[in-house]
């Protein structure tokens, strides 16, 4: 079988949760697994990187994003270890880069958003038509590339204590067509709700911004992100980084709940793969709740605090 790269994505130097979702689902097919970060310091994440064969740790002066910079220096790692098959996560970073990578590498395929995989057989599938199907494809390219939904593959531990080899590998320096200069980042220290395993979600029947402090304290009951539907973010009542949905985030929790969102098919592509949904709206018609598993009939301003008080009980 063919060596398999997963590119780890670091976010503030952090190991993020679905790094080892791809690391579980590469290492599950046998092959020789090889880890690419970029990093000056890649022993800190040794614990999670253990059972892979090598890691490539990519140096440079300045690791942050740079889209040209991060495409060419992977599409080259790729080529020289003949990484067969790579892996990433399909996050915002992962979306804008992949592309670019597969667009640098000879005959390379590349599927966007995979929620089941199957190396061997070089078969992956996902959702289109916005969640309605889900479409198979079988990748006879010599190199393939895959983003894959966050929360979908479980993240395993690793049953060997082997640590990986270490290869240092300098950034490809050519001109850059484009480069970041600035990151304004968010005051608040927010829950990436791709990674959350439980989502608060409020819409247009939250009615003012600063209710959504109310969705935040529930979030924060819970260790849960808090999110926002596309009527939310027009009305300003949220930031576009809140926003799930169609054009917004796609996000896959164990539970979401949503608050005042009637259930715009815009907002449910997002939130569809949810394990367990739960609804609650003062409008029995909403069509939210022909898709949620469980469905609150009531005030969100009366019924949040209640749950609020009663998850403080029992957690």
């Amino acid at each position: 079988m063919a060596n398999i790269g997963v590119y780890v994505e670091l976010k503030d130097n952090q190991f993020k949760k679905s790094n080892k979702e791809a690391l579980s689902l590469a290492k599950k097919s046998g092959a020789d697994v090889y880890a690419v970060i970029f990093s000056n310091d890649p022993g800190q994440f040794a614990d999670v990187l253990k059972g892979v064969k090598k890691v490539v740790q990519v140096k440079n002066d300045d690791l942050s994003y740079q889209p040209d910079l991060y495409a060419d220096t992977l599409a080259k790692i790729i080529t020289e270890f003949n990484l067969n098959d790579f892996i990433g996560v399909n996050s915002a970073q992962g979306k804008d880069l992949f592309p670019r990578i597969a667009a640098k590498i000879e005959n390379a395929g590349l599927v966007m958003d995979c929620v089941e995989m199957d190396l061997a057989n070089r078969t992956v599938t996902k959702p289109v038509y916005a969640g309605k199907l889900l479409s198979k494809y079988v990748m006879d390219n010599p190199f393939r590339l895959y983003t894959i939904r966050p929360n979908v593959f479980p993240a395993s531990a690793s049953d060997s204590e082997a640590a990986p080899e270490i290869t240092v590998f300098e950034a490809v320096k050519n001109p850059p067509r484009a480069k970041i200069v600035e990151i304004i980042k968010s005051g608040a220290k927010k829950i990436d709700l791709q990674e959350a395993d439980i989502i608060v979600s409020g819409g247009r029947g939250i009615k003012a911004k600063e209710n959504f402090a109310l969705l935040q304290e529930l979030a924060e009951v819970l260790k849960a992100g808090v999110g926002a539907s596309r009527a939310a973010v027009d009305a300003e009542f949220a930031t576009y980084d809140m926003q799930v949905g169609q054009t917004g985030k796609v996000v896959n929790p164990k539970l979401y709940i949503a608050c005042g969102i009637s259930g715009a098919i815009q907002h449910f592509v997002g939130m569809k793969t949810s394990k367990v949904i739960v609804a609650i709206n003062k409008d029995p018609e909403a069509p939210i709740f022909k898709k949620a598993d469980y469905g609150i009939v009531g005030d969100l301003f009366k019924v949040v605090p209640l749950l609020k008080e009663e998850l403080q009980k029992n957690l």
